[in-house]
């Protein structure tokens, strides 16, 4: 066989419980121009569905997966490779492809579910990677460290990242001391402390957003850079809709038409991650931690932390990144930030970091990659 480059595409990992996925389905046929980010296929776990991208360029050569087909993370499901790299070798290729097993010691050096007991109670988190140079993921209002589960291993290649679930949500405490956007800022600042961290890039979606903006005004020196992802606190309006929906929802009825709201595409929104909402919701203690953020944070019906003015004056590098079909936050809000560098993506809403991950994590990359 030539040394000429032959590039596997195989099911993806995305979070740390997956061990399999569904092909839903081929988004391009063999003999098709692959560019670095285009979208290859659609994959579907028992989480979300999401779109492989391509991270490196060549032709489709080979598709070897089949549609409505479920295969174990790391199986070869298709080949890329240049145009002069002979049918012969990609034959050779596919027939050796054996399924790399896991390094000694992979499993346990690698991420795993966390906990933490911090100043605000005790809080989940996952780690990646071994730089010096530190991301922390900060999600949203009722979201958890799972929505990341597109972005932080492919941060995680040139970063230590962290995400985590933030009190009230997730698997951390449901007591929420202080439920304004000051006391989630605590929050994380105490969580750097526990896990000894004393300066990072925070990446905040949605209310993470406001939390992130609020560090930097309060403890600028323990942040590197800001990305802002359809963030919260850059003006007054929210859909308070979507937020009184989502805390009222006690069916899987209810709740997914509030969920739809969160992504240009409804049709991300499935039945499993429903599911997994409505058990996170039934838990004891979050009807009152969500209500109580809502109060503090939403007052209302308003947002009550706008923060655009101190994060102009906190001369923090900032990004800021939102799907142009957000119903959450208006994408508009983004004209706050000024001096921020501003990216609005098509094709994606509320939850642009799931819909189009390849570009949101290609712009997080470039500035708080190293």
């Amino acid at each position: 066989m030539s040394d000429k480059r032959i590039i596997p595409i195989v099911m993806p990992k995305w979070g740390l419980s997956m061990a399999e996925g569904k092909l839903a389905s081929w988004l391009m046929k063999d003999g098709d121009k692959v560019k670095v980010g285009d979208q290859i296929l659609e994959v579907e776990t028992d989480k979300i569905a999401g779109a492989v991208e391509a991270s490196e360029a060549g032709t489709l050569r080979r598709r070897i997966g089949q549609e409505d087909t479920i295969y174990p993370i790391k199986t070869l499901i298709g080949v890329l490779a240049d145009d002069d790299v002979p049918d012969a070798d990609i034959e050779a290729f596919v027939g050796a492809y054996v399924v790399p097993a896991a390094e000694e010691g992979e499993e346990e050096a690698g991420p795993r579910y966390e906990f933490i007991d911090t100043g605000t109670g005790r809080l989940r988190y996952t780690k990646r990677g071994s730089s010096d140079n530190a991301v922390i993921l900060i999600h949203g209002f009722g979201g958890d460290l799972d929505n990341w589960l597109f972005n932080a291993d492919a941060l995680a290649e040139g970063a230590t990242v962290y995400t985590l679930d933030l009190p009230g949500h997730g698997q951390s405490t449901k007591t929420v001391a202080d439920p304004t956007v000051g006391g989630l800022a605590k929050a994380v600042t105490g969580f750097m402390d526990a896990v000894k961290v004393d300066k990072a890039h925070l990446v905040g979606h949605s209310l993470g957003g406001a939390v992130a903006m609020e560090i930097a005004r309060t403890a600028k020196g323990r942040v590197k850079s800001l990305t802002l992802i359809c963030s919260a606190g850059l003006g007054p309006d929210i859909n308070m809709g979507y937020i009184d929906g989502f805390i009222g929802a006690s069916s899987r009825r209810d709740l997914k038409p509030a969920l739809e709201n969160l992504f240009a595409d409804s049709s991300l929104v499935s039945r499993q991650m429903v599911d997994d909402l409505l058990k996170y919701k039934r838990l004891d203690g979050v009807g009152d931690a969500l209500t109580a953020l809502k109060n503090g944070v939403f007052p209302n019906g308003k947002q009550a932390a706008v923060l655009a003015d101190a994060l102009k004056s906190s001369g923090v590098p900032t990004l800021v990144i939102w799907g142009a079909e957000d119903k959450i936050v208006p994408a508009a809000h983004a004209k706050a930030a000024a001096g921020a560098k501003v990216e609005i993506i098509d094709g994606a809403g509320h939850m642009v970091q799931m819909e189009q991950a390849g570009k949101v994590n290609g712009l997080i990359k470039a500035l708080a990659g190293g």
